[in-house]
């Protein structure tokens, strides 16, 4: 996902969405150590929440909101995949090209796997299969592994930067592709790319999500939700959102897309059936609460940020600096549905 982080913005304790919905942020859990962030993963089956952070994972208890393991000798981590039925965990290092496995009983690392290419950023896995899968962004490609064996078993090449994926569980997988402003279907029975998707007018999508009932997707846009068809590759509609997008998340159980960004605001949309959607609300968070991840059981979102001080002069060397971050202040929001 980018790294891209911007000047902080407010932080509200209590928030309403547009038609009345009551958010509240319900707690901000303040994790050691410095650095970036991208990706974070809530595993239901677990209950623990993997967090990307600098060159560590943090495992975080998702009912106590404490740290409970802390994963290092992962550089430059993007995203973190769970294998439930192998007890394993797999982390995406970008700077190194290889993936990371570990066990989820004890957080000890089995073993490191060279992909076949360059800067692994997404990573999922795929249930149809029993694989994961990196998205390297450098090489406009894909990698898979056996989660059993920790083989590599196959390349997928990609017409562009892959982004965000999901699976179907059913032998589809989707994937964002950046640069083309497409989405792509791949066949998990055959590994090749069987369809391609414009998803105009959204641009440079990063976030994906899929709700696997009605076979929508969406797609996580500059500035716009875009909803497709999974099965024909129709955009049904889009949706307004926030600055900077970058994360998207879905909740089955209550039937709500979300798109984070890093101005600051997550937009909440209500799927009131397969054709039809709105923009419940749209939550002031903090600056920089870009990547997203949900949990369907307990409808939390999850969001990590930090505070941020000042943006350095632009030179030859560095046209686009970023704002520093703040030391210590790196911090997972927990946003949840008032009771």
């Amino acid at each position: 996902m980018r790294k891209t982080i911007f000047v902080i913005a407010g932080i509200f304790l209590s928030l309403f969405g547009l038609n009345g919905q009551n958010y509240n942020i319900g707690n901000r859990i303040h994790l050691e150590g410095d650095g970036g962030w991208d990706y974070l993963t809530a595993d239901d089956a677990t209950g623990m929440l993997y967090v990307s952070h600098g060159k560590m994972v943090n495992v975080v208890d998702m009912n106590t909101g404490k740290s409970v393991a802390t994963i290092t000798d992962v550089n430059g981590v993007h995203g973190i995949a769970i294998a439930a039925e192998f007890n394993k965990g797999f982390i995406s290092n970008g700077p190194d090209s290889n993936v990371t496995v570990f066990n989820t009983k004890d957080y000890s690392i089995i073993e490191k796997i060279q992909v076949t290419g360059k800067g692994p950023d997404a990573i999922i896995y795929e249930p149809f299969t029993k694989t994961i899968i990196t998205w390297n962004g450098r090489t406009s490609n894909a990698t898979i592994i056996d989660a059993k064996t920790d083989r590599v078993i196959q390349t997928i090449p990609l017409a562009g930067k892959p982004e965000a994926a999901v699976s179907d569980g059913m032998g589809k997988v989707f994937v964002n592709i950046e640069d083309k402003s497409e989405v792509c279907m791949i066949n998990v029975k055959t590994w090749k790319v069987e369809q391609t998707w414009s998803i105009a007018p959204g641009e440079e999508p990063s976030g994906l999500a899929l709700d696997n009932e009605t076979h929508r997707l969406f797609s996580a846009t500059s500035k716009l939700m875009v909803v497709l068809d999974a099965e024909t590759g129709k955009v049904i509609t889009t949706l307004p959102t926030g600055d900077r997008v970058d994360g998207a998340g879905f909740d089955k159980g209550l039937k709500r897309a979300y798109s984070s960004c890093g101005e600051g605001i997550l937009t909440v949309i209500q799927e009131e059936n397969k054709n039809s959607f709105k923009v419940l609300a749209n939550i002031p968070t903090q600056a920089g609460a870009r990547t997203i991840s949900v949990s369907s059981k307990t409808h939390r979102i999850y969001l990590s940020t930090a505070e941020f001080g000042p943006t350095p002069e632009k030179t030859a060397d560095n046209p686009r600096p970023r704002p520093t971050v703040k030391p210590g202040t790196f911090t997972v929001l927990v946003v949840e549905p008032s009771k």
